[in-house]
């Protein structure tokens, strides 16, 4: 798993959306183990203090379960695992319209391009193409 930081927001929260994206992806499945804390610092170099929080995070979020002695899974509640895509989904949607209204592109116009753009880089990235 590659992890990248960035200095946008906290890295146990780059942490959890890590794991979300890996879920959405279908990278990590239900009921799936996942590395110890301890495991995950050290795969993507980062403080096992802050790998403790983004754990605590995803436990709170019902995203993974942890029983005593044992490791840490992918939750197995459906409601949870659908969510996550359109929760992605939606952080990416109201980011782009937020930074796009200043603009006061019309919708039809904005679907348009959006809608070309995506499968331009789908084809791009069908062919093996970094673009």
């Amino acid at each position: 798993m590659e992890f990248i930081v960035n200095n946008r927001e906290p890295v146990y929260l780059q942490v959890v959306r890590h794991f979300k994206q890996q879920i959405a992806k279908r990278l990590l499945e239900a009921g799936q183990e996942i590395p110890s804390r301890r495991e995950l610092a050290v795969q993507f170099n980062i403080n096992p203090n802050t790998v403790q929080k983004a754990y605590k995070e995803m436990e709170e979020q019902g995203l993974i379960t942890t029983e005593k002695n044992y490791p840490s899974k992918i939750t197995t509640d459906v409601e949870i695992l659908k969510g996550i895509r359109n929760e992605l989904i939606m952080e990416a949607v109201n980011e782009f319209v937020d930074s796009i209204k200043v603009i006061n592109v019309p919708v039809e116009e904005l679907l348009e391009m959006v809608k070309k753009n995506y499968e331009l880089k789908q084809t791009n990235h069908e062919e093996g193409g970094s673009k």
